[in-house]
């Protein structure tokens, strides 16, 4: 691990300003993430921000009926929240789903959003990633490559690496809103379909945040109701990244929505796929997944996919 100064910050707006006066800086709270990617030398940050200190681990209710998490809530605590497994019941499934006991006890909101990919040439230096080093080529697409855990969709002849985390595609399905402020004081709202970014020529840039900016917040729109359900299909039963995952929320009449993780650098939601719940799971993934572009060693992950969304169908 390279050298690095170090300070804790008391508010958000102080955090974002050291952030933009130091070149190379990074939050850090539960470092669940960072902390392995800095021991690998792939993270370098020269400065690092404790954000712990700020204050944004409360949930507190909207005046919409909604809820306000803060960036610092544990994944243990919002999974457990009474509130979420009420009303936003997807959510607690898909962040029980994500990682162990012990990690979702330290990492936070905003950590599982901004998580880093694990595709296994990102993590191997040796390997030329566009992601980890831009203009170097993607190792993932060479002859041979091991690609079965990364994206069919979405992707682009620069990268085909997948977001890893459960709770962000739970946050796509319930159209959750990140909240942010920057190092001049400014707030944004930013629609959770927009914070994550396709890879296009420019892999290297996750989502949507600004150099200093950090997120606050995220907000969970009123209940929609509905039955809802999150299916993680995994190579292992727990600690694992998911092959194909699905969150669903259906309503009573048929209609509802569908987000995948696993299959793209993004949670993956198309509206002219939920308008197509009530033809079942094969009308879904045609639109869903139209356009896809998966290798020989992932093309199983179309079927997949339609027999996961099938299963929970089936439950009801």
């Amino acid at each position: 691990m390279r050298a690095f100064s170090y300070e804790k910050a008391t508010s958000a707006e102080a955090a974002a300003r050291a952030a933009a006066a130091h070149d190379g800086a990074r939050f850090i709270a539960g470092g669940t993430n960072l902390l392995d990617l800095m021991k690998l030398e792939i993270e370098t940050p020269v400065h690092l921000i404790d954000v712990n200190g700020t204050g944004l681990d409360q949930i507190t209710e909207t005046a919409d009926g909604g809820l306000r998490i803060g960036a610092l809530v544990r994944n243990t605590a919002l999974a457990a929240d009474p509130r979420v497994r009420a009303g936003w019941p997807v959510l607690t499934r898909a962040l029980v789903a994500g990682a162990s006991g012990q990690l979702r006890n330290k990492a936070t909101t905003a950590g599982n959003l901004l998580q880093r990919t694990r595709c296994p040439y990102f993590y191997d230096t040796a390997q030329p990633c566009n992601k980890r080093s831009p203009g170097a080529g993607c190792a993932a697409q060479s002859a041979g490559a091991f690609s079965r855990q990364l994206g069919i969709i979405g992707i682009s002849d620069a990268c085909i690496a997948t977001h890893p985390s459960d709770m962000a595609v739970a946050m796509r399905v319930l159209d959750a809103v990140v909240e942010t402020v920057t190092p001049e004081g400014e707030t944004r709202a930013i629609p959770i379909a927009d914070f994550h970014r396709l890879p296009g020529d420019t892999p290297e840039q996750d989502s949507v945040l600004r150099p200093g900016e950090m997120i606050t917040a995220v907000t969970l729109p009123a209940p929609v109701g509905g039955a809802q359900a999150y299916h993680k299909v995994r190579d292992r039963a727990s600690y694992a990244f998911a092959l194909v995952s699905v969150a669903l929320i259906r309503q009573p009449d048929g209609t509802g929505r569908v987000a995948l993780g696993g299959v793209a650098p993004k949670p993956w939601r198309r509206a002219e796929a939920d308008a197509e719940l009530p033809n079942g799971a094969a009308a879904v993934m045609a639109r869903l997944l139209d356009g896809a572009r998966p290798t020989d060693e992932n093309a199983f992950k179309i079927t997949l996919a339609e027999r996961a969304l099938a299963a929970l169908l089936a439950e009801g």
